[in-house]
């Protein structure tokens, strides 16, 4: 086992682990008391999640970040939690706009996630119509259905499916699952990734638009799909999903950033929320509207 410990007060800006894996951005993650997306903090709790066949584990304690895995993670730990990111630069750098500030004070140390591409593709294909706790349910029965058994320290976890595995489930076998009409949206996605056809992490290669079009190409994702894989996995801090909670907000705050497209109304709220980190402010107003505080 290897195991590490990161400072907070190194970290600038902190870190809200709590807030970075339940505020909608993950679903890959798995808190270890089961309690997952029910709104109730639990300061000291363990999360987990697989990547590359190497379980993690994370838990913040004592004004420490601890971490224990399968393999010398610590690289891979600040990749996924983002705690490179600079959140005292990014917030001073931000547009003088007053629900954002009341979104950043409230929200301190919520980090933007960057998950695996295919994890995070289906996850959001999953998100249609879906309240958190329940997209997050639907992603983990993914996993217990069709991914690898991992024990690590005295515990079984298990790692989201590869595309492969994923590809041999049926429409019929996920709508059993709960997927609904998502079920033909999954497969067809796995079975793309799978044959070779396209892979999300190619967008990462591209400019912002171009990636967001590249992205459309996998069945049941749209625009609002696409920014949230390039948001949360692809590095694209810029990406800004239009989701409910982002169209109420341009609705009832920033009605002048309504263009009529998703593509000209994108556009219009990333220079408001200051273009380069426009996903940073993006995500604290969602998680500050969704939770209402």
């Amino acid at each position: 086992m290897a195991t590490g410990t990161i400072p907070l007060d190194e970290l600038a800006g902190g870190l809200d682990l709590y807030r970075t894996l339940e505020s909608g951005q993950s679903y890959l993650w798995r808190r270890e008391d089961g309690d997952m997306y029910t709104d109730t903090p639990a300061p000291g709790t363990w999360y987990s999640t697989v990547v590359d066949g190497a379980v993690i584990r994370v838990r913040t304690r004592d004004g420490r970040l601890e971490w224990e895995s399968t393999a010398d993670a610590e690289p891979t730990v600040r990749r996924l939690l983002g705690l490179d990111d600079d959140l005292e630069a990014i917030v001073a750098a931000g547009p003088d706009d007053p629900l954002l500030a009341e979104a950043y004070e409230a929200h301190r140390g919520m980090r933007i996630v960057q998950d695996p591409p295919f994890g995070t593709l289906i996850s959001f294909i999953c998100s249609a119509q879906m309240r958190v706790g329940r997209i997050h349910t639907m992603v983990s029965t993914l996993a217990r259905e069709y991914g690898d058994e991992i024990a690590f320290d005295g515990r079984t976890y298990r790692a989201f499916p590869t595309p492969a595995q994923l590809a041999t489930a049926t429409e019929s076998d996920l709508r059993e699952l709960g997927l609904g009409y998502r079920a033909p949206y999954v497969v067809r996605t796995a079975e793309m990734v799978a044959s070779g056809d396209a892979d999300p992490a190619d967008a990462r290669d591209l400019e912002y638009e171009s990636a967001r079009e590249y992205l459309t190409q996998f069945v049941g994702v749209g625009d609002k799909v696409a920014d949230c894989v390039l948001l949360f996995s692809l590095g694209f801090d810029e990406a800004v999903p239009l989701d409910t909670w982002i169209k109420s907000a341009i609705e009832e705050y920033y009605p002048d950033c309504d263009r009529g497209s998703y593509a000209e109304t994108s556009r219009a709220i990333r220079e408001r929320f200051g273009n380069e980190h426009a996903g940073y402010a993006q995500t604290y107003v969602f998680h500050h509207l969704r939770t209402g505080n």
